[in-house]
């Protein structure tokens, strides 16, 4: 590997142009070198916006360039296995959008692939939105400042599938996102971060409303990832996991996360980054947050610091990917009997 460290764009969607490509760009020493999207026309659109020397007609291009040290995949969920597989045989290092995989099986495939090839980097990118709160919630659990936990519940609703007219997305395509629910694995993760343990799934309940949408090209397809999804968990230690997901809810969106403990209850607003506790006297207080224990967005740095220091992948490593696409799974079999 040359001095430079040479990174190629496999698919640039929004994340990659807002956050990915900024990153990597303002790394000294990293180049982003090719980049290959869904068309050569939106590929050179993105190569010219952001000064990349050069564009592919295909992922595979991509993967065979000698030219090209470590791959960022931002394409959908349904070639995440198969790019990463790839590349990691032909010695590239891989950070990977969430969500992972489409499924357990493709994600263990990425995993399997990750440990015969273990000494390249292999990372996912992690879910955003509580990186500023983590270690402070972590802290507040394994302290026992909040007592024994008891219940988590996780609510997000928004109305982006209440309208039955609104054009099918991909993330409620099957063949692109496989069993990925709405926000389910991304926010499970974050609570994965805080309990760092699994939950067994006890029961999910789903609804399809709208059971065939409009697809981009005109036909109709069918939807068959659900639009409305309440979740039942139980941790080993007796504590509950309630999550509730809707696209069909009317209104000004909810996005919070509630922690109850034996001593103390936890709000979490993701839409603010902000927190407030209650304890017994029924009274909610600000919770100030330490400005050291805030973590920003440093994707790009921590792939790089990786596989120049050889620091652990952190944020997030393919095995606490696989545990969060073992409980998307385990929730889609909960609600789909299948």
């Amino acid at each position: 590997m040359s001095d430079i460290l040479r990174i190629g764009l496999i698919g640039a969607g929004q994340n990659t142009r807002t956050m990915h490509i900024p990153g990597f760009q303002a790394i000294d020493g990293v180049e982003v070198v090719v980049v290959a999207n869904r068309s050569r026309e939106s590929s050179q659109r993105v190569a010219d916006k952001f000064g990349i020397p050069r564009i592919a007609d295909s992922w595979q291009m991509v993967v065979a360039d000698p030219e090209v040290d470590a791959i960022c995949i931002g394409t959908w969920p349904y070639l995440h296995a198969e790019i990463t597989c790839a590349a990691l045989s032909k010695g590239k290092h891989v950070l990977t959008e969430a969500r992972m995989a489409r499924n357990l099986t493709e994600a263990e495939e990425m995993l399997a692939a990750s440990r015969k090839y273990s000494d390249l980097v292999a990372q996912v990118v992690p879910s955003p939105m509580t990186l500023p709160l983590d270690q402070t919630i972590r802290e507040k659990i394994t302290s026992g400042h909040l007592g024994d936990i008891r219940e988590i519940c996780v609510t997000h609703t928004t109305s982006g599938n209440a309208d039955a007219s609104t054009p099918m997305t991909w993330r409620q395509d099957f063949e692109l996102s496989g069993y990925n629910t709405m926000a389910l694995g991304i926010f499970y993760e974050a609570v994965l971060r805080w309990m760092q343990a699994d939950v067994k799934v006890e029961c999910a309940n789903a609804a399809i409303h709208t059971p065939q949408r409009l697809r981009s090209d005109g036909s109709m397809g069918e939807v068959k990832i659900p639009e409305s999804l309440t979740v039942l968990g139980r941790y080993e230690q007796g504590a509950r996991l309630i999550m509730h997901l809707s696209g069909v809810e009317r209104g000004p969106s909810r996005e919070e996360i509630r922690i109850h403990g034996s001593e103390r209850s936890l709000r979490i607003s993701i839409f603010t980054a902000e927190m407030w506790e209650t304890d017994a006297s029924g009274v909610e207080t600000p919770v100030v947050i330490d400005e050291a224990l805030k973590q920003a967005w440093r994707v790009e740095a921590d792939f790089v610091d990786s596989i120049r220091e050889d620091a652990p992948v952190r944020l997030t490593d393919f095995e606490t990917g696989v545990r969060t696409m073992r409980f998307t799974d385990d929730v889609w079999h909960a609600w789909s009997g299948k």
